[in-house]
């Protein structure tokens, strides 16, 4: 077969997990003989351009840097993508795999994608699972986690409020019929994108449901989005769960508890982006709310380059004020795995629906066990108090009282967690239901 995988972003300059995950799944389908190709829109371009990444062709097209209104919206196609409309029409391929949409990456190029008769696969890797949550995180009001139903004024209210509009206005503004805010959707200013917020989760409504009726298979990486996306409404025989795999192989397992006891101070690593998101500066806060007899290390590793501004300001805040803690360089993608084995507990604090995250993963596989909030992938990968321990998003305080019980008690806490962690599932297993599902 030949097989696209399109993509928002992609190497060199793009080093995130989506990014990874398509580079093994490339991988390991050129190895099952079959041709790989991958295609990804890039705004620093003016003229595409393809290389190599790991032996796989990759075509870059360019799209806007400052994409206007209809664009980013996805109202029109964004200027440049017509260039792989045209690319797609000449490699005339037998499938083609979306795993991410934004601009020049959206309905037009599924549609684009059906024209050249290829069967359509999409793998929704972000919260938004496709186009059903305008706030990007399923995370009703960024504290709880929501029913997943998208319904105009509610879904309008809620990214409204994360657009900084007080909760009451955003409701008021939110109720406005969708009929009624179509009226503002071609008025320029951030009033006018507000006041036509309920017209574009209609639209979004619709953008989904199309979406399931041109392709073959719609892809999920956990359970709670298999049943969110069929509560949209999603035919049952077009979904699919595949959940995260590891991408590296002959990972060696640090020693067991028996051989390798945990001792204080207890080491607990946060490696990822410094996003609100990723809810680091709950963990930072959380640890210096410690009393000071509490023996424990917590180290804080991620890109600062790509950070956001605020968050990074507020997790170093918490980190200058404890010596407890400290900030350490981002990790390379082939040192992950050494770093993992070091720490006694890994932490992921996430604040939104993830489908993983992989690095949760790669601690099971060297043998360390994993703290983490109680969504999305964590929630489905971790057994709360058998292999690691679950906490509610944002809840820093239950965060600490997690933290001061691993430490006053490693034996009954970690060393027994990691005496019971699972298998790591592998992007073998992965790349072989991917494809399962082309075959069919």
């Amino acid at each position: 077969m030949r097989i696209v995988h399109a993509v928002g972003w992609y190497f060199p300059e793009a080093l995130g997990g989506t990014e990874v995950y398509v580079a093994a799944l490339a991988r390991r389908l050129r190895c099952a003989g079959h041709e790989v190709l991958i295609a990804a829109p890039d705004a620093r371009l003016e003229t595409p351009r393809t290389y190599e990444h790991d032996g796989v062709p990759v075509y870059r097209y360019p799209v806007p840097d400052c994409p206007t209104r209809a664009e980013a919206q996805g109202l029109i196609a964004a200027r440049g993508a017509e260039r792989l409309h045209a690319w797609l029409t000449a490699r005339r391929p037998d499938v083609v795999h979306f795993h991410s949409f934004g601009t020049g990456l959206g309905l037009f190029e599924v549609r684009a994608a059906k024209a050249a008769r290829a069967r359509i696969v999409v793998t929704t890797h972000s919260s938004r699972l496709g186009f059903i949550c305008q706030r990007g995180t399923l995370m009703r009001w960024g504290e709880s986690l929501c029913d997943g139903v998208s319904e105009p004024a509610k879904c309008a209210a809620c990214d409204l409020q994360h657009r900084g509009l007080p909760r009451p206005l955003a409701r008021a503004i939110g109720a406005i019929p969708p009929g009624l805010a179509r009226l503002a959707r071609s008025a320029p200013g951030r009033w006018a994108t507000a006041l036509s917020m309920s017209d574009l989760i209609a639209r979004n409504r619709a953008a989904q449901q199309e979406l399931l009726a041109l392709v073959d298979r719609f892809v999920v990486l956990t359970r709670w989005a298999l049943d969110a996306v069929a509560a949209n409404g999603a035919p049952a025989a077009k979904l699919a769960c595949n959940p995260l795999g590891l991408g590296q192989t002959a990972i060696a397992r640090k020693p067991g508890p028996r051989e390798r006891p945990t001792a204080p101070p207890v080491r607990v690593g946060y490696l990822g982006r410094f996003e609100s998101l990723k809810g680091v500066a709950d963990l930072a806060r959380a640890t210096a709310s410690l009393p000071g007899d509490v023996a424990i290390s917590v180290e804080f590793r991620g890109p600062t380059s790509r950070a956001e501004p605020r968050c990074l300001e507020q997790t170093r805040a918490y980190v200058e004020r404890d010596r407890r803690m400290r900030m350490a360089p981002a990790v390379a993608w082939t040192e992950v795995c050494d770093v993992l084995a070091g720490y006694d507990v890994l932490c992921c604090p996430s604040r939104c629906l993830e489908g993983g995250p992989t690095v949760a993963i790669e601690a099971h596989a060297v043998g360390t066990p994993v703290i983490g909030a109680r969504v999305g992938g964590l929630a489905e990968l971790i057994a709360d108090g058998v292999n690691g321990r679950l906490v509610e998003p944002g809840d820093w305080r239950a965060l600490a009282r997690v933290l001061a019980e691993i430490a006053r008690d490693p034996a009954r806490s970690i060393d027994r967690w990691r005496a019971a962690l699972p298998r790591a599932r592998t992007m073998d297993d992965v790349a072989a239901d991917y494809l399962t599902i082309y075959a069919a």
